[in-house]
């Protein structure tokens, strides 16, 4: 594992995911306006308190959002330190099939909830179709910054 490959690609690929996440929840998760606000509101049950009021209390959302997406990008950008050299391609190219691989997970983890948690399909598909953009952005990304802290052996 390398660790200027974890830390800084890390912080690189939770700012993507970040950003791009920004940009899709209001298209896709924007209580008035999102295509899943419906959704969100007849399965309000099962969400936090704070984002189902009015207006959703942001201020605790993100103290919950930054502490788990920089751990879940940073483990990202950790085991993307270990498998990149079984990758091939220019390092934009290594990235995003690192975001395919994490995506297929995405995916698996997905259907392993859905199967568990009483959520309409349209949720599924959203939060899967979100996840394909967002780990495709933040996986090239990951795979230039790597390449700029720590050129793989070729």
């Amino acid at each position: 594992m390398n660790w200027k490959v974890t830390l800084i690609g890390g912080l690189a690929y939770y700012l993507a995911l970040l950003v791009v996440s920004m940009v899709l929840g209001h298209f896709i998760h924007d209580p008035a306006a999102g295509v899943l606000a419906g959704a969100y509101r007849d399965t309000a049950a099962f969400w936090r308190p704070e984002l189902m009021s009015n207006p959703p209390d942001m201020s605790l959302m993100w103290r919950l959002w930054i502490p788990s997406g920089l751990t879940a990008a940073l483990i990202a950008a950790a085991v993307y330190s270990v498998v990149r050299s079984a990758l091939t391609g220019p390092s934009w190219r290594r990235g995003l099939q690192f975001g395919l691989i994490t995506i297929a997970f995405c995916v698996i983890n997905a259907l392993g909830y859905h199967g568990i948690f009483n959520l309409p399909d349209k949720i599924w598909v959203w939060w899967i179709a979100g996840s394909v953009m967002s780990n495709l952005v933040a996986g090239a990304l990951l795979g230039v910054v790597a390449e700029k802290m720590a050129p793989a052996a070729r």
